[in-house]
């Protein structure tokens, strides 16, 4: 045997117990032996076991109540029963309550092994299914444990991450920029059954109109100027994982009727091709719009959305679990040291004071980039509020009695103010797409010098 099996025989006679001991040692096994049932049961406190051969007619306690108590104990571990002609009925009794098998004495020797061979192996595949399902589940649960909060929101977000990401369901994720919506899609993929298979993101928001489809779909050699060569698109690379489609609520009306089709057909034809590309992926979507106010306003194709909106995951914004904020600036803060290289500090109470009341429009990214600031230019042991890139007004609790538009907006505009108007640099300063910010701009009626 590649892998040595231990195999316990359980019998009052003596005879029987040293037959069986020689016959499984030179067979390769692992061999020990106890003639009775309270010894054999002190045998399956002190080690474990693969096999147990167990007789029927034993003194005190009999074979029957010493299966039913190893099977209360270790419901997987296989127990062959031992008996004579007379006791068939009650080795059958033994079958019916879960026992592996049962073998009439005396033995045939070929048979008895290859009983014994086939329960050793079944124990084997049922103990590396076991190892196997717990390295996926602490695989699935490391994906989840990076998504950092104890609040009541971002315990059922995790909630629904484990319900859903045994499948191979559609998912849609909402929440605003910054809020973790790639790594929630990230936790999905990896807690799935495609893990073992690329996850392929793409952000709509960030690709040209004109890359569009060439990014999605691929190209042909020679389908455009520049073509020089063939290139595979996201939904290719995709094939056997998982494709994320962030910000979907930025495509064009072109595209939303080319990636509805490639939904439905998991197949594509590249730019400049003719010939229809098979691909198997999974889809999670994301977005910082309402794409029912986009539906309603016939920006947002209505067949595309109920293809896409099949699990909705919502990423509640920072601002409203603000009970997390202490354990992403501790987590921030050590990240920060790491890639800084200094020595980590504490975070004075006026700066987590200045840090809990801050609006955080940029969420969860605009936070870690202020972490990264203060800890680039705070001195000493502490971070203090006056090295954190955020108002000061924040700090002071009345703040909070404002509106959240009115904080945010004074917020973004401070910003504005800060870098001349240049719309780039704030978007990256709170951590939002230009796209975004463009609209929040347009929403406050924002100056922008």
């Amino acid at each position: 045997m590649s892998e040595q099996a231990r195999l316990l025989i359980v019998d009052d006679e003596q005879v029987v117990r040293e037959s069986l001991y020689h016959w499984f040692t030179e067979d390769g096994y692992s061999v020990d032996t106890a003639d009775n049932a309270k010894a054999a049961l002190q045998k399956l406190r002190d080690a474990s076991w693969d096999v147990l051969l167990v007789d029927i007619k034993m003194p005190g306690m009999d074979g029957l109540q010493l299966h039913a108590k190893i099977k209360a104990q270790d419901p997987s571990l296989p127990v062959i029963i031992m008996t004579a002609y007379a006791s068939v009925d009650t080795a059958v009794r033994a079958l019916k309550e879960g026992a592996y098998d049962y073998i009439v004495k005396p033995f045939d020797p070929e048979e008895l092994e290859h009983v014994v061979r086939g329960a050793a192996e079944r124990h084997k595949l049922v103990r590396e299914n076991a190892r196997l399902k717990q390295h996926i589940e602490a695989i699935a649960e490391r994906g989840i444990s990076e998504i950092i909060g104890n609040s009541a929101q971002i315990q059922q977000v995790k909630e629904l991450i484990r319900t859903v990401a045994g499948s191979d369901t559609t998912v849609l994720i909402i929440g605003e920029s910054g809020t973790g919506k790639e790594l929630v899609a990230r936790a999905i993929h990896h807690a799935g059954p495609r893990r073992q298979m690329p996850l392929v993101a793409v952000n709509c928001a960030g690709l040209p109109e004109t890359l569009v489809e060439s990014e999605l779909f691929g190209h042909e050699k020679g389908a455009f100027t520049g073509a020089e060569y063939r290139r595979k698109g996201k939904f290719e690379l995709a094939d056997g994982g998982t494709i994320f489609i962030d910000e979907i609520g930025d495509i064009s009306a072109k595209t939303q009727i080319d990636l509805l089709r490639v939904l439905e057909e998991k197949a594509f034809t590249r730019v400049g091709g003719t010939n229809q590309v098979a691909s198997d992926f999974r889809v999670i979507a994301a977005t910082n719009q309402d794409l029912k106010t986009l539906m309603e306003q016939g920006r947002f194709r209505r067949d595309l959305f109920y293809r896409i909106n099949v699990f909705t995951i919502a990423l509640p914004p920072l601002r409203e679990r603000r009970g997390d904020i202490s354990l992403l600036v501790d987590h921030f803060m050590a990240v920060s040291a790491t890639t800084l290289k200094k020595p980590l500090c504490r975070v004075s109470q006026d700066a987590l004071d200045a840090l809990t009341a801050h609006d955080w429009p940029g969420n969860i990214r605009e936070l870690e980039n202020a972490i990264e600031r203060g800890m680039l230019v705070q001195k000493g042991d502490e971070l203090r509020a006056a090295d954190l890139p955020i108002a000061s007004t924040d700090a002071n609790p009345s703040a909070n009695s404002r509106s959240l538009d009115e904080m945010e907006s004074r917020h973004i505009q401070e910003v504005l103010d800060s870098l001349g108007g240049n719309v780039a640099q704030a978007a990256r300063v709170l951590a939002i797409d230009r796209v975004t910010l463009y609209n929040k701009i347009r929403k406050y009626d924002l100056r922008r010098q």
